[in-house]
């Protein structure tokens, strides 16, 4: 991992500009932004991952040098996927954490331009949401790759967490994920949907078709369709070894629930993505 480059995003590819470049805060705003108007059409279209996860505040920094303010990033506080991530990481009820789902800056946001709009987005969720006391993220050491072998997303280890003194909980579960063509990974969750026939199944259906999947008939059992993508090699299997996780204190009262949870040694280099076995 390279410590003087900061790592950015443009049409879902990362970009790299050196860390050492100051921004200018006259030159910037930040402010709450719309959750589907303004936030999900920026993520979807720079984050590596494409999707929007549940919001539940989104905030913009915005470059005001031009006639018109323009958004340059976007932090999305979102509710986890799981219930017992809140109070896994920091001790608290589940309403009162929040997991900062999207943190997204384009390269032309200077190298420090992470630690001070997500410390002023920060500010930003304890005005809007009182109820908040605590945020959760998590940092993925893994690069990955689409099918032709090019980088679609270089691993990481938090550093930007790091700088705000964010308390490191060690790892999340090691686990195998499947990966789509496009080097992005397809969710548990939606593969459930699909083997189950769930609500949502048609949606995530639809995601592997516009991946380049042969559509399924309505009669076809889906979960031999599915287990034909990954016998095919449509979907890649490869073993996580589980992202970092860190959590953000935002009150005394979370500071004292958390107590009784691990506060580790920062990580440092990442971890090359392996085969599954």
């Amino acid at each position: 991992m390279l410590t003087d480059r900061s790592q950015r995003w443009r049409d879902r590819r990362a970009r790299f500009i050196p860390a050492a470049t100051v921004i200018r805060p006259c030159d910037y705003a930040v402010d709450v932004i719309d959750c589907e108007r303004q936030a999900r059409p920026f993520v979807e279209a720079h984050h590596y991952a494409g999707s929007f996860p549940a919001s539940r505040l989104s905030v913009g920094l915005f470059d005001q040098t031009g006639r018109r303010p323009v958004l340059v990033g976007v932090a999305t506080f979102s509710t986890p996927m799981n219930n017992q991530v809140v109070p896994a990481h920091t001790g608290l009820p589940s309403p009162e954490g929040v997991e900062l789902g999207r943190l997204v800056l384009l390269d032309s946001v200077a190298g420090n331009g992470e630690t001070y709009f997500l410390s002023r987005a920060v500010r930003l969720l304890r005005r809007e949401k009182p109820a908040v006391l605590s945020v959760v993220s998590y940092a993925d050491p893994v690069e990955r790759r689409d099918g032709a072998g090019r980088l679609v997303k270089p691993g990481h280890v938090g550093r930007v967490y790091q700088a705000m003194s964010a308390t490191y909980r060690g790892r999340a579960r090691a686990r195998t994920l499947h990966v789509m063509p496009d080097g992005q990974v397809f969710s548990g969750r939606a593969t459930s949907k699909i083997q189950n026939r769930e609500q949502g199944y048609a949606y995530a259906v639809d995601q592997l078709v516009a991946a380049g999947a042969v559509r399924p008939d309505r009669k076809d059992d889906l979960r031999a369709w599915y287990a034909g993508l990954l016998a095919t090699g449509f979907l890649r299997r490869r073993r996580h070894p589980g992202n970092h996780v860190y959590a953000f204190s935002l009150t005394q009262a979370a500071r004292l629930a958390a107590r009784a949870l691990p506060s580790l040694p920062y990580p440092v280099d990442g971890f090359q993505f392996g085969e599954a076995a």
